[in-house]
């Protein structure tokens, strides 16, 4: 029986196991899926035990470290320098599937990345956000607090070396959190939230003022805990049509399985997967 697992540290509470088994199960193949806990100045040592698994993910804090491990990255991997998912074969190839959870998702809320769009926060998974959505032609507005200013003006110079005609504007987020006067009273399509404000236990606060939703078309929030965040639950409540981020960490696991085993999934299945580990929050 072919083996696989996350790595990460530490690892705690993780949706991953069941959301892989179930998916070993949707395609009919026998696996075993684990969590591995490797802390950072154990990965060099550790690193050839995981030889005897099929494939593995990548969790924080390894997904910058693992690659100097892997034999090839795809193109994803280059672009982020990140790897969240590895295929062990006469190679170990090295890719990032965060990307592809991110775009399947908002393809699903029927929202498009090349439109006008609203990205609160610019770190970790935000650059990812910020650089597909500038690649796919949208006019994005990065909104970021004083302290991470600096982060986005490099997210920003980076996408512009790869296109050069791409429309990115930074934004600062005011002492008051993000209003409408932060954004010049500009309109948006998307809002995209990548920041943590609004997931458990501080489900009280959002990352903007109500009145930034006003108009928003559809409202994505990467936070999956709790199910409905006050953004989401604000967002619905004026009209927008609103998701947050189970679907993207399905969808990633979905591109990881898909690059294992060439799996291939019914919509139906997979839309009731995220709707049951919705539930189980």
């Amino acid at each position: 029986m072919d083996k696989f697992c996350l790595i990460g540290h530490p690892l705690g509470h993780s949706f991953s196991p069941k959301i892989h088994k179930r998916l070993f199960e949707l395609s009919g193949i026998e696996a075993e899926y684990s969590l591995v806990d490797i802390a950072p100045e154990e990965l060099k040592e550790k690193f050839g035990e995981l030889k005897n698994y099929r494939g593995f993910n990548i969790t924080i804090p390894h997904k910058m470290g693992i690659i100097d491990y892997c034999d090839e990255l795809t193109p994803e991997a280059e672009r982020y320098h990140s790897v969240n998912c590895v295929m062990n074969g006469t190679k170990k190839t090295g890719t990032n599937t965060d990307c592809v959870g991110f775009i399947k998702s908002i393809e699903a809320l029927g929202a498009s990345l090349s439109s006008r769009v609203l990205l609160i926060g610019c770190g970790g998974v935000g650059r990812m956000m910020a650089i597909e959505t500038a690649l796919s032609g949208g006019e994005l507005t990065v909104a970021a607090l004083p302290s991470d200013i600096p982060l986005a003006e490099k997210a920003k110079s980076e996408i512009l070396s790869m296109k050069s005609d791409a429309k990115v504007t930074i934004r600062t987020i005011g002492e008051k959190g993000l209003c409408r006067a932060d954004l010049n009273n500009e309109d948006f399509d998307l809002l995209i939230n990548a920041t943590p404000v609004g997931m458990f236990p501080k489900t009280e606060n959002m990352p903007c003022m109500p009145e930034v939703l006003d108009g928003m078309r559809f409202v994505f929030d990467a936070i999956y805990n709790p199910r409905e965040t006050l953004l989401v639950k604000t967002a619905r409540e004026k009209g927008a049509k609103a998701m947050n981020g189970m679907a993207m960490l399905v969808l990633q696991a979905v591109a990881a399985h898909e690059m294992w085993d060439k799996a291939v999934y019914r919509k139906e299945d997979i839309d009731k997967l995220i709707s049951d580990l919705e539930n189980d929050i």
